[in-house]
């Protein structure tokens, strides 16, 4: 029997298992959407904009450990989805992005609607395709699904011409995928385990630097494990937040540029660093140079080969499945029969406890202004930290990542490579998808909200419940303090003075809109927003002090030993 082109799109998808697509419908897609029509294999999402499609596709994955697979039109539609294609190949996020082309003939034509799709994504996808033959469609799409979520995870994009929906052919989806040119290294070399063993087991003041890829790696529990038996100080980055419990005494908070001050001195006074599934960013480590200044062995472990000794020189590398090799290293290290000194690991903490004391997370509480650290602290004892938080890109982003102390990998959702503003209601989304029953609070700025703010049209279509609170200091909070720093407090173009009345807006919507102002109706509007309109998307609008700044801080060109706990060390 024989399918069309479009129609071999919808049985390749119900052959990965999709369940969910999210996509925005254009000429050159309408023979896949009406594939998608006829059938009931899994559910389509209609979006405002291509580029909440593609967001929520990669919350979506972020959030259940699946492939995300989103849908759209070619020209305008794809280039719409550029920004979310980036921000989670920034992230590492596996996902497939079909997209729709001109007929094969117009291809180069200029034609309607006509862009280069391959052109224009090769730098911000790991892999992609044009097809130009109906009989190698199925082959693709079980290869794009394949190099999504296999070795380091990434977004695939297959661009497929609308005359190829509509030619027909028999459907195969039994070969195995053969990729000659790709194979990705699993198992980590044994010879460089058994050296990280040794260093480890001569280590005097270990710390174990966790990132991104432990929480894509699925390998949480190792990690615990490793942190455990070694008896070190963790430290999560953004993206790894979750991975090790914030809960336990071992964990140091964040590291970088707006770390705690406690992780930042014990990354920076280690003596060996065991950096796992993290990249040495330039937001982590701050200037090379000064992170290098005090000498210690550093064993990275990553799937990626490129990311090793990309920015600092490491003494062991070991490329491999971040689970794959946790588990490796610690049943040698478990065989081994021996322990870190025990006299020196507790004089190491006895230090990093001196500068956990400094608690550099503290900050000024008010009875007048709410503080936006305060609205995070009491959104974290109204969930009970079990919540899944999806955030936009600024200073709330940073106050979420270091007041909702996260217990649980895949719960904290953010752009953390790309940086992209507009993220935090198409996450919310694509995070309701995966998980239908769970409390989701998207913590947001009133400049962030309104660059996808559409989407509350999707949520009331599709009945999403998230709950948005808006940390509204009527500022861009970052770039503000920014110049307040470093430029002479000129303020230029971050001032946001024609804000819409974001209740009113929400009530359009057909949702819930609250306006909060005083610090003791904070906790009340959040019980209320969780309990009483539990389900019902609720945008709590808090109006907040318009003068904090996050701290610490270590500012740009800066080393780790040299950040700010405050204004009053400026």
């Amino acid at each position: 029997m024989e399918y069309t082109g479009a129609e071999i799109v919808v049985k390749c998808l119900e052959e990965e298992g999709v369940k969910h697509v999210f996509g925005y419908p254009g000429g050159a897609v309408l023979y896949i959407y009406d594939a998608i029509f006829k059938q009931d294999g899994f559910e389509h999402i209609l979006v405002r904009h291509e580029q909440a499609a593609v967001h929520a596709a990669d919350a979506y994955s972020r959030s259940s450990d699946k492939v995300g697979v989103c849908l759209v039109t070619s020209g305008p539609g794809l280039t719409n989805a550029v920004t979310g294609i980036a921000t989670a190949y920034m992230d590492s996020i596996p996902m497939v992005i079909l997209s729709g082309q001109v007929p094969t003939h117009a291809i180069g034509q200029d034609a309607f609607q006509e862009c280069d799709t391959v052109g224009i994504t090769r730098p911000c996808v790991k892999h992609n395709f044009l097809v130009k033959d109906v009989k190698d469609l199925a082959r693709v799409m079980k290869e794009a699904f394949y190099i999504a979520r296999s070795g380091r995870p990434g977004p695939v994009l297959v661009d497929i011409p609308k005359d190829i929906t509509i030619h027909k052919t028999t459907f195969d989806y039994s070969e195995p995928v053969k990729m000659r040119s790709y194979n990705p290294v699993v198992k980590g070399h044994q010879g460089q385990i058994k050296k990280a063993v040794q260093m480890i087991l001569e280590a005097e003041r270990p710390m174990i630097y966790s990132g991104g890829g432990v929480i894509l790696g699925d390998a949480s529990a190792e990690l615990t494990r490793l942190v455990e038996w070694v008896g070190a100080p963790c430290t999560n980055t953004l993206m790894g937040l979750g991975a090790f419990k914030a809960s336990d005494k071992k964990f140091m908070g964040m590291p970088g540029m707006h770390g705690t001050y406690e992780a930042n001195l014990a990354m920076q006074n280690c003596d060996v660093l065991i950096a796992v599934g993290a990249r040495f960013d330039d937001r982590v480590i701050g200037n090379p140079k000064d992170f290098a200044s005090i000498p210690r062995k550093i064993i990275h472990i990553d799937i990626d080969p490129s990311s090793i000794s990309k920015r600092v020189k490491v003494d062991v590398p070991i490329v491999g499945n971040i689970k794959d090799v946790l588990v490796d290293l610690i049943q040698l290290l478990e065989e081994s029969g021996k322990r870190v000194n025990q006299g020196k690991l507790q004089s190491w903490w006895e230090q990093v406890e001196k500068w956990r004391a400094r608690k550099c997370l503290d900050y000024a509480k008010s009875d007048e202004l709410i503080k936006p650290q305060f609205v995070v602290e009491k959104l974290w004892e109204v969930t009970n930290g079990d919540a899944f938080v999806t955030s936009d890109v600024g200073q709330h982003q940073m106050w979420a990542a270091q007041y909702y102390r996260f217990d649980k990998p895949r719960r904290w959702i953010n752009s953390g490579g790309l940086g992209t503003m507009g993220v935090g209601l198409p996450y919310a989304m694509g995070v309701q998808m995966a998980n239908p029953d769970a409390q989701i609070a998207c913590i947001t700025g009133e400049a962030s909200i309104q660059m996808n703010i559409q989407e509350l049209s999707t949520c009331f279509q599709y009945h999403f419940t998230p709950k948005i609170v808006n940390l509204n200091n009527r500022y861009l909070g970052m770039v503000r303090q920014w110049q307040q720093l470093d430029y002479g407090s000129r303020y230029s173009e971050s001032y946001m003075d024609a804000l819409p009345d974001f209740v009113k807006l929400a009530e359009a919507y057909g949702h819930i809109g609250m306006q909060i102002t005083k610090p003791s109706d904070v906790e009340p509007a959040l019980r209320e927003a969780f309990g009483k309109y539990k389900d019902r998307l609720v945008f709590m609008d808090f109006i907040t002090d318009r003068t904090e700044n996050v701290w610490p801080m270590v500012k740009a060109g800066k080393g780790l030993s040299e950040m700010l706990l405050g204004s009053e060390e400026l």
